[in-house]
């Protein structure tokens, strides 16, 4: 099934459906983001930030949610 076909049956979905698609969908992608985060964790893509992270912290820097 292409994009396309994707897309002209979601343009078809009743309400209802629509919203569980969308429910679901935005599920999948916080589960495929964090698995690239962890991904990027583990190669020591984030490292640099990381450590960027923590000068700004013990430089005072940081401020309480």
């Amino acid at each position: 099934m292409s994009v396309k076909e994707i897309e002209i049956a979601i343009t078809r979905l009743p309400t209802t459906d629509f919203a569980e698609l969308m429910a679901w969908l935005d599920h999948y992608h916080a589960e495929v983001w964090d698995k690239q985060i962890e991904k990027d964790l583990e190669a020591g893509r984030l490292d640099a930030l990381l450590a960027e992270v923590d000068r700004e912290y013990e430089a005072g820097l940081g401020q309480p949610l």
